[in-house]
């Protein structure tokens, strides 16, 4: 088991940030006693550095413990995964800036070490395929997951997605019931979310809203009577003390930063992540740029704004009569849905009843189209539905 902080540092990778921005990132949690996730370019020796606690994502290139070939090696994961800063390893499916396209560190960004550390040829662009090559079925997802839990001698294990298509999950949950293997904790990342490599249409348009989608996965694993077992991160464009009380109330137990992390560390938003130009040495690989980043520094500003932004929300929450997070729910946010309507969470995302979608006859009636499109044996639809004059048709 381990105890997280009720903000951390979300995915950003080594290769993407500069080494003194990870390295600033980590000694701002060892600081500040939260964790930093590696992001999918892998474990670093700044990772390490500096003492912080450490969430190892593996992405679908398996960067730092990965084959010739890109396939998954066991011994490269078995050796970091046991290491005493990584508390935590989480299984990136999908994030929100760009579900379902893979990713891409351009070659100019690729330099010897980073390739080294990440198993590729430096100076070739790094291609993250969009699908995993361990599994292709929820079932054999979660048989991956049970396979890593014993490799890293018991170590919670976690999923990051994106949520698309509702079905998709419900599938995944579908599999939980039927093997009876759960991911520790699963990170829920809005469409909102962002990066400096993502194409613009998916930054925009593709991806569930973080709020729509934390209310979704709260409710199917409470519909499959699974929430007790598994913990919910929420990541996507959460800065402000208010926005973390606003997820908790949705169904999250914790919530990560990027964009927060990054502006405390003197991200400008020059908008040049790509093209290793960053002017404040935050996302650059070029030595003139980042070695204006003072580590000491910016570790400081990390960890302030974690301890400034936590102590204001537990200011909210000492508001709302509670002593303790696990007391908000969804009656305690208001939201205004038009010029003279407001509505409270639970009118809006209204709560389902413990096991009710383990027999889908029992699910409320808005979920049971997606039901039976789910199926544990695929992430594919099992037979694509819609509502036709009032009746269910294949399509």
């Amino acid at each position: 088991p381990y105890s997280a902080s009720i903000l951390n540092v979300s995915a950003m990778s080594f290769g993407s940030l500069s080494k003194n921005a990870v390295l600033a990132l980590n000694k701002g949690a060892s600081l500040g006693g939260f964790y930093q996730n590696t992001g999918e370019g892998g474990l670093t020796p700044y990772h390490l550095e500096n003492g912080g606690d450490i969430v190892w994502q593996i992405g679908t290139g398996y960067f730092g413990c990965r084959n010739k070939d890109g396939s998954f090696n066991e011994l490269a994961f078995t050796e970091k995964s046991c290491h005493p800063a990584v508390k935590m390893i989480e299984i990136k499916l999908s994030q929100g800036a760009k579900p379902g396209h893979g990713g891409i560190l351009p070659g100019h960004k690729n330099s010897p070490e980073i390739a080294e550390i990440r198993g590729v040829t430096a100076g070739e662009d790094v291609i993250s395929p969009p699908t995993h090559s361990a599994f292709s079925t929820p079932v054999e997802m979660l048989n991956f997951i049970e396979k890593l839990r014993g490799l890293s001698e018991g170590k919670p294990i976690g999923i990051k997605l994106a949520l698309g298509r509702k079905s998709e999950f419900l599938a995944v949950c579908k599999a939980m019931r039927q093997t009876g293997i759960t991911p520790d904790f699963i990170t829920v990342d809005g469409g909102e979310g962002g990066t400096g490599a993502a194409p613009l249409e998916y930054s925009n348009s593709i991806g569930f809203p973080l709020r729509e989608a934390l209310a979704f996965i709260d409710d199917a694993l409470v519909g499959f009577d699974l929430r007790d077992k598994i913990k919910i991160i929420a990541s996507g464009k959460i800065i402000t003390a208010f926005q973390i009380v606003k997820n908790l109330s949705l169904g999250a137990d914790l919530c990560n930063s990027a964009r927060g992390m990054m502006l405390a560390l003197g991200c400008v938003q020059s908008l040049s992540c790509n093209t290793n130009t960053c002017p404040t040495g935050v996302a650059t690989q070029d030595p003139k740029l980042y070695k204006g980043l003072d580590v000491e520094n910016k570790s400081n500003r990390v960890a302030m704004f974690h301890h400034k932004t936590v102590k204001a929300m537990v200011d909210i929450l000492s508001s709302t009569g509670h002593s303790s997070t696990d007391k908000l729910n969804r009656t305690h946010i208001f939201r205004r849905v038009d010029q003279q309507t407001v509505m409270r969470y639970d009118e809006v995302f209204p709560l389902v009843e413990r096991g009710s979608f383990i027999n889908q006859d029992d699910a409320p009636k808005c979920y049971q189209l997606h039901l039976k499109e789910a199926c544990a044996s695929t992430f594919k639809p099992a037979n694509t539905l819609a509502e036709v004059n009032k009746e269910t048709q294949s399509v």
